[in-house]
């Protein structure tokens, strides 16, 4: 996060591990510390559009997610990513969240950070280092990180990674359980699940964003949403910005 004065958390985990939560956390206590917050995902959803990033000037923190819900994020949600049976590759996976990256990191992500914001983030390129090498006709990470969105992304990396720790078995029953968020994609399936836990608690996962000065942590997860998001809260407080 080269020259930038904001702070930057990036959650990530299996489909199903929780990240929601953390995040909700995350905001809900922000909020309640008299921070403005705004959330992303809710202006995507009434405007179907991004915003310019001075109508954010106003707000202490702001809420992400990827892929988005508009443009090439639109597109991967509704085409790329869902389980249609026309298969996508890996490369095109890679590429379209890629770009949808690149869209999101130079028209928000950084001149908000530059303004000094607190961003909370479901997903970045650390999604796309677990899952598009894994994927049917896969990607090489050398060639993935190439991309100029997630080269972008790993230019402006986070300050903290917060990665929602939950075996795979644990989030199939739980993505099993949902009534209210079906997404119906092709990586939620429990042999996927299975190689991309292994991947994020790699040791080279690991120090391929603490190198680059990122602090990396696992949250256990296997607890009532109470009592993750009082750790999720407990672990910012613990390395945040005062």
């Amino acid at each position: 996060m080269d020259g930038a004065k904001g702070f930057f958390v990036i959650i990530d985990g299996l489909d199903g591990s929780g990240k929601s939560t953390i995040t909700q956390g995350l905001s809900g206590h922000l909020k309640l510390q008299g921070k403005k917050v705004f959330e992303l995902k809710e202006y995507w959803k009434s405007s179907g559009s991004l915003p310019e990033p001075e109508e954010l000037f106003g707000y202490d923190v702001i809420v992400s997610a990827e892929p988005t819900s508009t443009l090439v994020g639109k597109a991967i949600r509704e085409e790329i990513i869902k389980d249609n049976n026309r298969h996508y590759s890996a490369l095109a996976t890679a590429t379209a969240f890629s770009l949808d990256r690149l869209i999101l990191y130079k028209r928000l992500i950084i001149p908000l950070l530059e303004k000094g914001k607190t961003i909370i983030q479901d997903r970045s390129v650390t999604t796309s280092i677990i899952y598009q090498p894994i994927q049917a006709e896969p990607i090489s990470l050398d060639a993935l990180l190439s991309l100029e969105g997630n080269s972008l992304a790993l230019q402006h990396r986070p300050d903290m990674l917060i990665i929602a720790d939950l075996k795979p078995e644990l989030c199939m029953q739980r993505l099993e359980g949902r009534s209210d968020k079906k997404d119906g994609v092709i990586f939620e399936n429990l042999e996927f699940q299975q190689k991309a836990y292994g991947r994020f608690r790699s040791d080279w996962f690991r120090k391929l964003f603490e190198e680059q000065g990122s602090r990396v942590v696992y949250l256990d997860v296997d607890k009532s949403r109470e009592e993750v998001m009082q750790d999720a809260v407990a672990l910012y407080n613990k390395f945040s910005k005062p």
